[in-house]
């Protein structure tokens, strides 16, 4: 596949990749979540974290980067300056509360309108680039970019298709709105960014996109905030014994993420080695369609007997959620599809070892034997296998904890940004290139003075 690639580095020293000629800001449109917002919970997750990320980063550089998302309450303001460089522009559309993702698509036409009147006030050409995330904001950014003549950068993050064809039991497909949609995003973006080659290759042979246009960059990690540190005092500050064996599950409770899969584990691991004292933590707020009571994977453990192992915390901000990984023996990925894994990502930078799904992503988030271990499937029981292999072989454990963090290390947001500023120059390229075939082309038909 012919896709260019970022690849993963340490974020030491100078950047690679110098800002493009005529890049000085960026609109990026996030419509249904907010940089903002504390991942773990609604619709806040990965993508989040992305786009607050690259933005400072992409500040750092000089380049100024405008956030446009939907507004979800009334004590918002307007506009919120995250860092010199960056602001966050709040869009009303639609109420400001108890409106699902999956009923944002009917307020797209009101989002769209104020996304082009905060730009109409500006002179013309403010923006340089549209960086849309996300297929919502995807139907967004070609309108803008057809409406301010500048090139759009699309970033999919997930994909209907490919959440259809790996869906937890009990959970919905996506619905066909939503297929036809990125249809048309990929259609009309002037360049894709994938996380991984895995997904370059969903974009060609699910929708159909031209691999030339698309440009693979992996998503980072703050080594500054993750990096590794004494577990003994973690789990002091946690109020967890040291002799615990300590399972840590974080993200957003939806069937997708398969917070259930590590539930029924834990029941095998307490059965088959019941000399151990098994701790399940699983961080994070309900999520995903339908937003299924959280307390249903209460009644799961309780149905098991395993409530007393199983301790539910709530989303919290990154420093807090580093001490939890530094606390845990393994933290446990086993989402039904991941675009990258982003807290595979953290818990390694972090020094802990991680059991993750052989899926999506997480195929190269996770270095498999090295860092941690990937499953095939969801069957618990295996699980169960290959969380004690990891937890129980103390001489194991020791060697993933110590080369977590080595290949964390080679995934950086620098080098995302790196990717990011080398994918606008294409973009910006392209775009002047097809107009100007188009004027040759003119030229040709409607020769001067005929």
């Amino acid at each position: 596949m012919d896709t260019n690639t970022a690849n993963g580095r340490s974020g030491a020293g100078p950047p690679a990749v110098s800002t493009p000629v005529g890049i000085t800001r960026v609109a990026a449109i996030s419509l249904h979540t907010s940089p903002l917002a504390q991942p773990g919970t609604g619709d806040a997750g990965g993508m989040n974290v992305y786009v607050d990320q690259t933005s400072r980063r992409l500040a750092a550089r000089g380049v100024k980067v405008e956030i446009f998302t939907r507004a979800t309450s009334s004590d918002q303001p307007p506009v919120t300056e995250v860092v010199a460089g960056v602001l966050v522009r709040h869009i009303v559309a639609g109420p400001f509360e108890g409106l699902d993702k999956e009923e944002l698509p009917g307020q797209l036409c009101s989002f769209a309108a104020g996304v082009m009147r905060a730009e109409a006030r500006r002179d013309p050409g403010h923006y340089d680039i549209v960086h849309s995330h996300y297929w919502l904001s995807g139907q967004v950014g070609y309108l803008a970019k057809d409406r301010w003549g500048v090139p759009m950068v699309h970033s999919a993050h997930t994909l209907a298709k490919v959440k259809n064809a790996a869906m937890a039991d009990d959970d919905r497909p996506e619905p066909r709105g939503r297929l036809i949609g990125e249809e048309q995003v990929v259609a009309e973006a002037d360049r894709l960014v994938a996380n991984t080659r895995t997904e370059a290759g969903q974009l060609v042979e699910l929708y159909g996109a031209d691999p030339a246009k698309i440009d693979v960059v992996p998503p980072g990690v703050d080594t500054d905030v993750f990096a590794p540190g004494p577990a003994g005092s973690a789990r002091r500050a946690l109020g967890l014994d040291p002799d615990e064996v300590v399972i840590v599950f974080a993200g957003r409770i939806q069937p997708l993420k398969g917070p259930d899969v590590l539930i029924s584990a834990v029941r095998a691991l307490a059965r088959t080695h019941p000399d151990r004292r098994w701790r399940v933590i699983i961080v994070g707020g309900v999520s995903g369609t339908g937003r299924q009571d959280e307390h249903r994977l209460a009644d799961l453990a309780a149905a098991l007997g395993v409530d007393a192992l199983v301790d539910f915390r709530p989303p919290v901000p990154a420093p807090e959620l580093a001490q939890i990984y530094r606390a845990a023996d393994v933290v446990a990925v086993p989402s039904y599809n991941e675009s990258f894994g982003l807290v595979a990502l953290e818990a390694q930078a972090s020094g802990t070892p991680v059991v993750a799904a052989a899926v999506g992503g997480l195929t190269v988030a996770v270095a498999d034997g090295v860092s941690g271990l990937l499953v095939p499937g969801h069957d618990p029981k295996v699980w169960a296998d290959h969380l004690a292999r990891v937890v129980l072989d103390p001489a194991l454990h020791a060697r993933m904890s110590a080369a977590a963090p080595l290949h964390a290390a080679g995934f950086s947001w620098d080098v995302t940004v790196d990717g990011l500023l080398a994918t606008y120059s294409r973009a910006v390229r392209d775009v002047r290139e097809a107009q100007d075939a188009r004027c040759r082309g003119d030229r040709t038909l409607h020769p001067a003075g005929r």
